[in-house]
C-alpha cells in the first residue's frame, strides 16, 4: 500500500499546486490490470492499483477545470526480468491467453503515456487506458 498508493498521493501533493497555477498539466499514473479484476494471492497489490484510480478520477475531478488532466495506464503483462523468472511452462499458459498472444513491451506503455501527456490529450481526464493485448476486457 506504501509503495503503489502512498506513494502516488505523496508525489502528486507536491506538485499539483505548481501545475494548477500554470493552468496546465498532466498526470499519468501506472495502475495494473490487477487493479481491475483482483488477483489471486496479491489482494493488497489489486486493492493499492485500485486506490490508485479511484485516487486519479477524484483529484482529476477536482482540477479539470484548471487544465490539469490526471489519467491512469493499466498495463498488463510486460515482457520484463519479472516476467521471464515465472517458470516457462506458466508464462506460455498467460501468453497463450492474451488475445493478441504476445506480452507487452515497455515501448507499448511508454506510447500510452505519451499519448495522454500530449496537449491534444486535454479532453481526457479521469480515465483509465489499459494496454494489455485485450486480456481481461471489460
Amino acid at each position: 500500500m506504501r509503495a503503489n498508493l502512498d506513494s502516488v498521493f505523496n508525489v502528486t501533493r507536491n506538485l499539483i499546486e505548481g501545475l494548477i497555477e500554470r493552468s496546465y498539466g498532466r498526470i499519468v499514473n501506472v495502475s495494473s490490470v490487477n487493479g481491475q479484476k483482483g488477483q489471486f494471492g496479491q489482494t493488497n497489490y489489486s486493492a493499492a492499483k485500485a486506490g490508485m484510480h479511484g485516487f486519479t478520477m477524484a483529484l482529476a475531478r477536482e482540477v479539470a477545470a484548471a487544465g490539469v488532466m490526471l489519467n491512469t495506464v493499466s498495463p498488463g503483462y510486460i515482457d520484463s526480468p519479472m516476467i521471464r523468472a515465472v517458470p516457462e511452462k506458466v508464462r506460455d499458459r498467460i501468453e497463450h491467453d492474451i488475445p493478441v498472444k504476445r506480452f507487452g513491451t515497455p515501448a507499448d506503455i511508454a506510447r500510452a503515456i505519451a499519448f495522454l501527456t500530449d496537449e491534444a490529450a486535454g479532453f481526457i481526464t479521469g480515465s483509465d487506458l489499459s494496454v494489455k493485448g485485450g486480456q481481461h476486457m471489460r
